[in-house]
């Protein structure tokens, strides 16, 4: 269905009627259309498409039934109007429902029209009125954050006129919204809302063929390094069928001593991407030529000419990973597809509120990129006004210090990402491209200043398939979402995760922890269970050098346990690195089934006014492996006032130092050690520090 919705964009400016008003009537959705003959259309279509290709059941009765709908009904004359779009796309010879003469064709339009009118949120996640929904400024856009039965997730966009709000391009209409009934609510549209359903590379294909879009030369050069059948990717097939059949387990159960949770597998393996590109009027101006003169060898000779990438190979080989041209542009390319809220992701910082949404201190993430494996930082700020690539402030870090921004030089300003257009046929469905006004390139400056600062992040922002199927730090509440399980790769026949392995008889599993208010970075938690064995894929270290890896530890849960750690290149001969990680070390105890044990690792609570004793305190725990919790991040939900440093159960334990080389591929390997299933394993953030950092003896690591 997918690869026909694609064809089936139409405009959705038209002229509202506001005349009248439906009263409103307390009684269930599907009840409320049929008696309004404006829906008549609709309301066939309902009971044409089933909920889902394994079901008896038609949507007509699914919206009859107690639940959370909300529904963006079409009118007869909007179904109308999209049935003319289809006649002017030649895939129609006459405007109705006669002229199809593919019964899959059919079938696959009224799925079109109906999954794509109604997001089911279930018993947790509601329904969504006008006041609802995402808040954006006029001539900005946001997504509804629970998907529609299509699985698209809606864009919203303000425009001048407050009464005038936008769906996917089309109007709700101004005084038949918010209609209330027993199981949800109804906005009439006057349009089909019919997002595109085309790939990534169909809108870059576009882009060439009609040097229109906005990004038209970036278009090129992915065309000229072979990327097209990649971003073409937009869900895994294989695995559709597997859950769809139940070949794997769509949900395990486990009792661990804290009661029976059931975990889910994710319903979808989507790809996505992101794209941070230059524009076509940067190019423009660069070059000095118009949009449809400018070649690919023109933007070559451009960025040779500046001497970036010295150690990349000059020729026209531009499907090489050693390619100058190649190079360049992967860096601007991501695995996954992030929204402008997933960019940074703001929770539980200090200071944040998640009622306001205004950023406060200093807040980073690191991703790795396609291509050549590189590191991209995105950035924000209190004081950045915006989002940044590749930022490098000073920030207000002492011991007594706000981590606010003092300063920036223009060196280390970064990137401003500017705002992603996701309308029409620019809100394809697996990937998102942001303007970018400067040139974006892996510069000496940028790896050095990444690696002068500590490169902190999430375990989950290694893996793009935790992006692309919303399972990172989703915002919904129903178990489906808060409880994630990744089937192993016996299970599955081959990675979920393509850079993760799990072996047989572990449980992968993982918490959003939304509203639970643990002491975790952004809250949310991996909790590997069983008799695990996992091997994870590193991002790379941005500069050849001595770096100490670090693992984020809260160790307040009665049942963690213990884990072997392993680290190298060779993911075939991982070597052990020192004794067995235990995850029940607590700042003052050893946690055991038997009771807690005294433990000594050097810790002590900070004083209040005696810096040179808390320098002291530090040095004493890392001369045993271990640091207090990170001063960036509260030791509980959103708005708390301890922070991580201040509390017992947040510590970071020092894992190795090694030499390591940006140009190798690093991975590490946890397993347990305990004969006992119902001990689990614990992740939440991981660090790489350089010892121009972490042994700086003017200038001695900051808290934060």
């Amino acid at each position: 269905m997918l690869a026909i919705t694609s064809l089936f964009m139409a405009s959705c400016s038209e002229e509202i009627d506001t005349s009248a008003r439906y009263v409103f009537k307390e009684e269930i959705i599907a009840g409320y259309l049929s008696k309004h003959d404006q829906y008549s259309e609709y309301v066939k279509l309902l009971k044409q498409v089933p909920v889902s290709p394994v079901s008896n059941t038609n949507v007509y009765q699914l919206l009859s039934a107690r639940g959370n709908y909300t529904v963006f009904a079409p009118t007869n004359d909007a179904i109308q109007i999209f049935l003319d779009s289809l006649v002017k796309k030649d895939l129609i010879t006459e405007p109705t429902w006669e002229a199809f003469t593919d019964s899959n064709k059919l079938d696959s339009i009224r799925k079109v029209i109906v999954y794509n009118s109604i997001i089911d949120g279930g018993d947790d996640n509601g329904f969504f009125e006008i006041s609802s929904f995402p808040t954006t400024t006029p001539g900005s856009s946001a997504e509804i954050e629970v998907p529609n039965m299509n699985d698209r997730k809606l864009v919203v966009m303000q425009t001048d006129d407050p009464d005038s709000l936008l769906v996917n391009d089309c109007m709700i209409d101004r005084l038949n919204r918010d209609i209330l009934s027993i199981n949800g609510v109804i906005h009439c549209m006057h349009q089909v809302v019919s997002p595109s359903g085309d790939s990534m590379a169909s809108l870059l294909k576009n882009m060439i063929d009609s040097n229109k879009g906005g990004y038209a030369v970036m278009s090129k050069l992915i065309l000229a390094c072979d990327l097209l059948d990649t971003l073409d990717r937009v869900k895994d097939d294989v695995y559709e069928r597997k859950y769809q059949t139940q070949a794997i387990p769509q949900s395990v159960s486990r009792d661990d001593g804290e009661g029976n949770i059931t975990f889910y597998a994710p319903e979808h393996r989507y790809f996505g991407f992101t794209i941070f590109a230059e524009t076509d009027e940067f190019w423009s101006q660069k070059l000095e030529k118009p949009i449809s003169e400018i070649t690919v060898e023109d933007v070559y000779n451009y960025i040779d000419n500046l001497g970036i990438y010295p150690d990349a190979k000059r020729d026209n080989n531009y499907k090489s990973e050693d390619n100058l041209l190649n190079q360049f542009v992967t860096y601007h390319m991501l695995p996954m597809r992030l929204s402008k809220d997933r960019l940074v992701n703001h929770y539980n910082e200090k200071g944040f509120n998640t009622n306001t949404n205004v950023p406060t201190i200093a807040i980073f993430e690191f991703y790795t990129t396609m291509g050549k494996r590189r590191l991209i930082k995105t950035y924000e700020s209190k004081e950045s006004n915006g989002i940044y690539l590749n930022r490098f402030p000073v920030l207000n870090n002492s011991r007594r210090g706000d981590y606010h921004e003092a300063s920036c030089s223009p060196q280390n300003a970064g990137i401003k990402i500017g705002e992603a257009n996701l309308q029409g046929e620019n809100n394809v469905r697996n990937g998102i491209i942001y303007p970018i006004e400067d040139l974006l390139y892996y510069s000496d400056n940028t790896r050095m200043q990444m690696m002068r600062s500590r490169i902190r992040w999430n375990v989950t922002a290694m893996w793009p398939e935790f992006m692309n199927n919303d399972i990172r730090i989703s915002k919904l509440r129903d178990d489906r979402h808060l409880n994630v399980y990744i089937p192993t790769d016996a299970e599955l026949g081959y990675q979920y995760l393509e850079d993760v392995t799990i072996e047989k008889e572990t449980c992968f599993a993982y918490w959003t922890g939304q509203g639970k208010g643990w002491a975790n970075m952004q809250g949310d938690e991996m909790t590997i269970r069983g008799l695990y064995e996992v091997t994870m894929k590193l991002p790379p270290v941005p500069i050849r050098g001595t770096y100490e890896l670090r693992f984020g530890q809260q160790c307040g849960g009665v049942q963690r346990g213990m884990a072997q750690f392993y680290w190298g290149s060779d993911v075939n001969k991982l070597a052990a690195m020192g004794i067995p990680m235990d995850l029940r070390q607590g700042a003052y105890y050893l946690q055991t089934k038997y009771g807690n044990v005294a433990s000594d690792i050097g810790y002590a609570d900070d004083s209040r006014t005696d810096d040179d004793y808390n320098a002291e305190v530090d040095k004493r725990m890392r001369n045993n492996d271990f640091m207090k919790g990170c001063q960036q991040y509260v030791a509980g939900g959103p708005g708390g006032t301890t922070l991580m440093r201040a509390s017992n159960i947040c510590l970071r334990r020092i894992m190795l130092r090694q030499t390591m080389d940006p140009n190798e591929t690093y991975y590490i390997k946890f397993k347990t050690v305990m004969d006992d299933p119902t001990r689990y394993f614990y992740m939440d953030y991981l660090e790489y520090c350089a010892k121009e950092v972490y042994d700086n003896p003017s200038e001695p690591e900051d808290i934060w």
